[in-house]
Formats: structure tokens, C-alpha cells, sequence
């Protein structure tokens, strides 16, 4: 009989051995396995240091370092293009998503939004509910914002392959406050790790000088600029329009690209995608039915509900919510049979809707007047379900600052030339917004 020269002890020393090298490799892992941030150290400035987020989770990006290909911004500041009245300049696709004209032909509709740098963390929240494309324009007033803008969309698309992919950026300026220098902040982006994404923003915002918040303050915000931007860039066949913290359901691209690939429109049609405000200790709801579960409750309820009813009212969301079990398909749930002037729901449409008109600056009159002039073109507008969307936060009315309610005076003058232009336009009055006109002048 042949005996190993393996003995039992020997046998043991080496299980010993492998069991220990073992131990250290999983260690190792654990300690490291995650990060997202790792390489080539690179000097925090005050913004990295502010911020020390716990360990990321296992689907952030893995490099650190910022590639050249990162900084390739399709950007001349002497260039870009004056809107009407060269009150602002226009930039087309400052950063291009990777995988943007695929996914433009794969999906019926672009995603087409508007953001400041304040908000635009909720982009990444937007991407993991829409994998199709996203046109998304963003304003900055001045070089420092301009800047800080930039050192977050690169982190946002080094750290976030959805946002890589599938977002085109386009950037609005005003001719009062023009950058003159691109001047990115490397280490500041090098030096920040993958998580805590909103962290990082405020950090960055807090940044911004004195001036520029002042300016913010006094001058208005260009929202219609920055949605006929946005709606003009996309390149699929239909657009749905939405502000960035407007979450869409789980699945919304796939789901619309199955109704519209199969629906018929004999005329010309919106179709309204349902909005509710969310209380912020819910998780986001993954369907309709827990959705109307947490309205039931009183967790969610139509956006703007307490703060502007007239908002979202003609959707009529207590028929909206009736169905529920069986409610698999997309599908047209109802029409809108009560629209009133100021109704400002978020739809899905060709862009040969008509534009936002950009002499409504600021807030007033903005979402609500292009509305009303699809209204009058003849658009009927089609409640989906069971898709939706959502809005963080449940709104309570407050008292508006001084400067709000004189743009709000403001765009009420400009409306009166509105609404001439538009029965001019169509030939047609269908709230009889001219005859109302008449009565209060007599």
C-alpha cells in the first residue's frame, strides 16, 4: 500500500494556511469592494472635505479620476443663438448622452425638462424610472454658477450611468450676467465619491457668491425659454414635458411606447399623465394601487391641491382613482370634459404643439397659457392610466414674496395681448375669455 507523505498534521497546517489568506482577501473586499471613489488621489477642496457620506452602494461608478473625455463640453461661449427679444443665449447639446440617439429611435417619446442648478439632483431619481431619452435644459446666471452648473452635471455623469446615457444637456444664459471663462474645479469633482449626490449639491450651491444669489433674487427665472429648449432638441416623435422634480412611475417609457405604438388618434390629442404630490416619509410608490392606497391615507394627494387647485382640477382625479386591480394596461381612462383656463397638466404630445410663449418670464401665466392655446387649436386632452407621476414633498400655501406677485401682475398685462393673439390666431373663443374682457371694461 502506497502512504501520501501528506500526514494529517501537514494537511491541517495548509487548510490553516488557505484559511487565513482567505480571511484577509474577504477582509479586503469588505473594506474596499464598494467604493466608488478609488485611484489616483486627488486634493479635496472645502466642498469634498464638507461632505464625508457614508460607504456607497454597490452600483456607483467606479472611477475617481476625471477623464478628458468628462470634460469635452460642446460649448463657445462667443457663440450659441439669441432668443427673439436677445434677452438670453441658447446652447445646443453641451453634453451629448452616450446612448441619446439610440434610444431616440428605440422610444415614441423624449423626455423633455427644465431645471436650475438647485434641483438637478433630481435627475438621477427621473433616470431610474425613465430609460428613454432626456432633453434637459438648465439655466446659470454667471460664471461662478455656470461653473458650479458644469462640475455637477460632469460628476452627475461620472457617477451615474443612466445620466451618462441617456441625458442631452442644453444651457440658457442671460445676456445681462454672460460667463466669459469656463473654469471647471477638477479637484472639487475628483475628490467627491458617489453618493450622498444631494449633499453635494447643496455643497456646491452654497458656493455661489453673494451677487449671483442677489441677482437669483431680483431677476426672473426663464422657464418657458428653457421648456421650448428642451422640447426642441428632442428627437422622437413625441415629447412629454415636465419640470425635473417631477418623478414618472416605474416602467413609464416602456409602458407609453406600448400604448402609442397600438393607439389611433382621430384628431389632435395630449395625453395627461397624472400628478400627485408624495409625503416625504413614503417610499415612492412602485403602481397605481399603492399609490391610491397612500391617498387614501392622506399621503398623497393631486399636485397642488392645497396651493392651487385650479392646477391639476380638470384631470378629475376622483375618477382616476376608481380603478385599480385590473388596471395592467395602459390605457385612456377618461377625457377631460371640464378644462378651465389654468389647468397645467403634464402631457405627452407631438412637439407641433404649440410653443411656450417666452414673454411670460419668471412665474405666472407660463405652463397655463400654452395649455389654453392647445385648448383653442383643438387639442383634446386624455387621462392615462394606470402610469402617473410624482412630486416629493405635500405643499402647503405660504405667503408669496414681494417679487413673485409682481411677476405675477406683470404676466397678467401681457395675458390681455395673449389671449387677442390667440382668438386672432384660431378665430375662436371657446371660454369666451374676449367676452369676459368686454364685461369688466363696461
Amino acid at each position: 500500500m502506497i502512504q501520501s507523505k501528506w500526514g494529517p498534521w501537514s494537511l491541517c497546517v495548509i487548510a490553516l494556511i488557505l484559511l487565513t489568506i482567505y480571511n484577509i482577501l474577504l477582509t479586503a473586499k469588505l473594506m474596499y469592494g464598494q467604493e466608488c471613489v478609488k485611484g489616483v488621489q486627488v486634493k479635496q477642496t472645502e466642498v469634498a472635505q464638507a461632505v464625508r457620506p457614508p460607504p456607497p452602494p454597490p452600483q456607483c461608478r467606479l472611477e475617481q479620476h476625471v477623464s478628458g473625455d468628462d470634460l469635452q463640453i460642446n460649448i463657445e461661449l462667443e457663440l450659441g443663438r439669441w432668443d427673439n427679444r436677445m434677452l438670453y443665449k441658447l446652447y445646443d447639446r453641451i453634453f451629448v448622452g452616450d446612448r441619446y440617439a439610440q434610444l431616440s429611435e428605440e422610444y415614441f417619446v423624449c423626455l423633455a425638462t427644465q431645471s436650475s442648478l438647485e434641483r438637478l439632483f433630481s435627475l438621477v431619481q427621473v433616470t431610474r424610472n425613465w430609460s428613454g431619452p432626456i432633453s434637459a435644459a438648465v439655466f446659470a446666471a454667471g460664471d461662478d454658477e455656470l461653473n458650479l452648473l458644469l462640475s455637477y452635471i460632469v460628476y452627475l455623469r461620472r457617477c451615474f450611468p443612466n445620466i451618462r446615457e441617456r441625458v442631452t444637456f442644453h444651457l440658457t444664459l442671460p445676456k445681462s450676467r454672460l460667463p466669459k471663462v469656463i473654469d471647471i474645479d477638477v479637484d472639487v469633482i475628483g475628490g467627491l465619491n458617489c453618493v450622498n449626490a444631494e449633499s453635494i449639491l447643496r455643497a456646491l450651491v452654497a458656493r455661489r457668491t453673494g451677487a449671483t444669489d442677489k441677482w437669483r433674487t431680483k431677476n426672473p427665472y426663464p422657464q418657458n425659454h428653457l421648456r421650448n429648449l428642451a422640447r426642441k432638441n428632442c428627437q422622437s416623435q413625441y415629447v412629454f414635458l415636465t419640470d425635473v422634480d417631477i418623478i414618472p412611475s416605474e416602467g413609464l417609457a416602456e409602458a407609453l411606447n406600448y400604448f402609442l405604438r397600438k393607439v389611433s388618434c382621430k384628431k389632435l390629442c395630449a395625453y395627461v399623465i397624472p400628478t400627485y404630490e408624495i409625503d416625504n416619509r413614503v417610499r415612492f410608490p412602485p403602481n397605481k394601487t399603492e399609490l391610491v392606497r397612500l391617498a387614501n391615507k392622506g399621503l398623497a394627494r393631486p399636485f397642488h391641491q392645497k396651493v392651487f387647485i385650479y392646477n391639476q382640477f380638470a384631470t378629475n382625479f376622483s375618477k382616476w382613482q376608481v380603478t385599480t386591480g385590473e388596471d395592467k394596461e395602459v390605457h385612456v381612462s377618461h377625457p377631460v370634459t371640464n378644462f378651465e383656463f389654468l389647468y397645467e397638466p403634464f402631457y405627452v404630445a407631438p412637439d407641433s404643439a404649440p410653443p411656450h410663449d417666452e414673454r411670460f418670464i419668471g412665474y405666472g401665466y407660463t405652463r397655463n397659457t400654452q395649455v389654453y392655446e392647445m385648448f383653442v387649436a383643438g387639442y383634446e386632452f386624455l387621462v392615462l392610466s394606470p402610469v402617473f407621476t410624482c412630486h416629493w414633498g405635500l405643499q402647503v400655501k405660504r405667503g408669496r414674496p414681494v417679487w413673485r406677485e409682481y411677476q405675477n401682475n406683470l404676466h397678467r398685462k401681457y395675458f390681455e395681448t395673449f389671449k387677442k393673439e390667440v382668438f386672432a390666431k384660431y378665430n375662436k373663443d371657446p371660454l369666451r375669455m374676449m367676452e369676459q374682457r368686454k364685461v369688466q371694461s363696461l
